[in-house]
């Protein structure tokens, strides 16, 4: 049997005003001085990496395209790019982090989960073994471990130095 995964947490993420226009086109749009603020890693040729601001998990990432597009046709030519940095992520993540596990997909459309529609984007969220805990069962709260900026700062030397090439 199926169990459903709850995140009443981010209803807050719902609940906030929405800002005018797409929010995965306007935050990169602010420039890199910006990127701190907006929780951007890193920035590839054709995407962009930046920390989830309502994870599931700690260290929860978004690959995202520059362009503003959810459909797969318009995507599969980004594919490369977007795993390379999905990949890229994932080591990140297993070096600062060390996670037992991941969850990598994509959510297309509002009944699919999408929180950002219109804008497709890959989650990258490490997981652990007994990750979920009593407090969203209670408290209607996740605990995050980590603060966004601390996560930010552990990860981006992971990102500074060019990927290894292939052999």
């Amino acid at each position: 049997m199926t169990e459903p995964l709850w995140a009443p947490w981010r209803t807050e993420l719902f609940q906030q005003p929405k800002p005018k226009g797409c929010i995965f086109c306007l935050l990169p749009g602010e420039g890199p001085a910006a990127d701190q603020k907006n929780l951007i890693l890193h920035r590839g040729e054709k995407a962009y990496l930046i920390l989830n601001r309502y994870p599931y998990a700690a260290g929860h990432l978004m690959v995202v395209p520059f362009a503003h597009t959810d459909d797969v046709a318009a995507l599969a030519p980004l594919a490369a790019e977007l795993f390379a940095l999905a990949a890229r992520s994932m080591d990140a993540l297993k070096k600062v982090m060390g996670p037992d596990g991941f969850n990598v997909g994509i959510n297309l459309g509002k009944s699919a989960g999408a929180g950002i529609e219109g804008h497709g984007h890959l989650h990258v969220v490490p997981r652990w073994s007994g990750d979920n805990n009593f407090m969203p069962v209670l408290a209607d709260r996740r605990v995050i471990p980590e603060a966004l900026q601390e996560t930010l700062s552990r990860l981006k030397p992971h990102f500074e130095v060019a990927p290894a090439r292939p052999k």
